[in-house]
């Protein structure tokens, strides 16, 4: 579901970005009020705390921040320059090789990649359910579409979780997870799936001899309601979860801070996920958090740096700052220091390798 948040704020004229082009930076462009973020809904609670104090310390348009997960959010982005096109992409995974390629192909050639913070991906339960001490193998092997069988790959059987480790519950697998447009299942099967398939020796030898047959056998999820895609609202599993007694949800840890009173998270690998574990990387699911933003525009929507300056400043993102509240792992001082200077300097960022 596409949530759209647009700050009441007093009216200002409207911005032409004529300067920048269209949507795909070819001729004259139209208007709109304000800077404009789309993307990821793990990152939608944090770009839209930042645009509200943004707003009520400069007033005018406020930024407007649109939940489209990461891949619609990219997608939109590297659409063009312009004001038909969004001005940051908000994204809980790192921009991809062929997004890149699309930015460049249409007229996004300059892009600043900014690490606002971490986050873990938590695979939760009702906090009245039975606990899961899962191992990464285990994720493969209760939602892989294809696991090992014989001398080859076939449909999974495994319809309960103690038929996957016998030190697990009887429960039915059902996990309610996000979409193939989210980032956050971008990194659930790059975090989870894929090392937990490598953990199992036919897999471990198919990545030696094949890596592109193991990635797709291990980054396809099951289609028999096993995994169940969820939308791109987090709040909307942690509340099926609550429903659904038995079931498991997969979403990112700053949802679970906000709902420890109905959910609760499973150990992965005898790991909690906390803001020590995910901010030293000892959980295994612990990733990055990123903003992508059109140096082009910068300079042409108004108050899109100092927007930036807000969004990465101490009292924003730093340790004890208004988004630590809201379950952001802070970077260290010295990694938000560097961050910073990117902005200072407008440095784009090197092509993605994959």
């Amino acid at each position: 579901m596409t949530r759209v948040l647009t700050l009441l704020a007093a009216s200002v004229a409207a911005l032409s970005l004529a300067a920048c082009g269209n949507g795909r930076g070819e001729g004259a462009g139209g208007a709109r009020t304000g800077i404009w973020a789309a993307g990821s809904s793990t990152v939608f609670p944090f770009a839209t705390r930042a645009a509200e104090n943004f707003n009520r310390t400069n007033g005018g348009s406020a930024p407007r921040v649109e939940s489209l997960g990461t891949g619609g959010g990219i997608k939109a982005f590297c659409s063009g320059i312009g004001p038909t096109t969004p001005d940051i992409a908000n994204a809980s995974r790192p921009m991809k090789a062929s997004e890149y390629a699309d930015c460049q192909a249409n007229g996004v050639t300059q892009i600043m990649e900014l690490q606002i913070g971490y986050d873990g991906i938590v695979i939760a339960t009702a906090r009245t359910g039975e606990s899961f001490n899962l191992r990464l193998q285990d994720l493969y092997l209760a939602l892989a579409k294809d696991t090992p069988s014989g001398s080859g790959f076939a449909a999974n059987p495994a319809t309960s979780w103690n038929q996957v480790n016998p030190a697990l519950p009887n429960q039915h697998i059902q996990v309610y997870g996000p979409p193939p447009t989210s980032g956050t299942r971008d990194a659930f099967l790059e975090l989870g799936m894929a090392p937990g398939a490598e953990l199992i020796p036919a897999l471990k030898a198919l990545k030696d001899s094949d890596k592109d047959r193991f990635e797709a056998i291990a980054h396809t999820l099951r289609e028999d309601n096993a995994w169940i895609d969820s939308g791109e609202n987090d709040n909307a599993i942690v509340q099926t979860l609550a429903r659904t007694p038995g079931s498991l949800g997969v979403f990112g840890y700053s949802f679970l801070e906000q709902n420890l009173d109905t959910v609760k998270a499973e150990t992965i690998d005898g790991v909690a996920p906390n803001a020590e574990t995910i901010g030293r990387g000892s959980y295994p699911l612990a990733r990055s958090l990123y903003i992508y933003v059109k140096v082009q525009h910068i300079g042409v929507t108004p108050g899109l740096e100092q927007f930036l300056n807000e969004f990465l400043s101490d009292a924003a993102a730093g340790r004890g700052g208004y988004l630590a509240e809201r379950g952001l792992i802070p970077l260290s001082a010295e990694q938000l220091a560097a961050q910073r200077a990117i902005v200072a300097a407008r440095t784009p960022m090197a092509a993605p390798t994959h």
